[in-house]
């Protein structure tokens, strides 16, 4: 008679609309509420999720715990005995939360009565999340900034010098090296059209002397 006013939604609709005297006794009940929103295959998965339950690589003690019970409440027909469920969750944990549990229990964890089990299972749980929460209160608390790794402040600083030294490099101004006149008839820092040394069509005679010379040098020494 009050399992009606627990329902809601597609279920309530659904109970409605059963003919009346059909439904007799809890049983009758139990078993047209399962085979309408508990299908054979929907059933046979979700207990598989159960068996082959395992904790995630950085999923922590409370958090896989949480997950278990969501599984188990999500098939509330599974037929899994308590010791099962108990030996279930305890195998899929890694080697440390085994060792923790084992330590809680004084000794081989699976050895304690079920209800005990579930109570060290709570237990952990709870300090875990409380000291989470109080880790996460006290990194809020203490600085107003997000907490940042050195391997990701050491890049930005990386980045940031980069760019430094680019701005740098595009505002400094390119030095160019003013070309130094050299006479080539007196060696002095002038043009040789402005060399004192020479006059009008001097330096036209002194290159062609100079050009006279060299072949009679050439040509005593055997050259063409």
């Amino acid at each position: 008679m009050l399992f009606p006013f627990s329902l809601e939604g597609a279920a309530r609709i659904w109970l409605e609309k059963e003919p009346p005297r059909l439904i007799f006794t809890w049983d009758d009940l139990v078993s047209k509420f399962i085979n309408q929103f508990f299908p054979p295959s929907k059933t046979t998965n979700l207990r598989n999720e159960i068996t082959n339950f395992q904790q995630r690589f950085d999923e922590s003690f409370s958090e896989a715990w949480d997950r278990f019970k969501d599984l188990l409440r999500a098939c509330p027909h599974h037929g899994f005995s308590e010791l099962h469920q108990l030996d279930t969750f305890y195998n899929a944990l890694n080697s440390n939360d085994q060792d923790s549990l084992n330590s809680a229990a004084g000794g081989n964890f699976l050895d304690k009565m079920p209800r005990d089990c579930l109570a060290i299972i709570e237990s952990k749980s709870k300090v875990r999340c409380s000291r989470n929460k109080a880790i996460v209160a006290k990194v809020s608390t203490s600085s107003s900034t997000p907490c940042v790794s050195p391997d990701v402040a050491e890049h930005k600083d990386m980045v940031r010098a980069l760019l430094l030294d680019k701005k740098n490099q595009s505002q400094a101004p390119a030095t160019i090296k003013a070309v130094e006149e050299s006479c080539v008839t007196c060696g002095g820092a002038h043009s040789y059209r402005n060399c004192p040394a020479t006059d009008g069509n001097v330096y036209r005679d002194n290159i062609q002397e100079y050009v006279s010379q060299a072949a009679a040098v050439n040509y005593n020494q055997g050259n063409n």
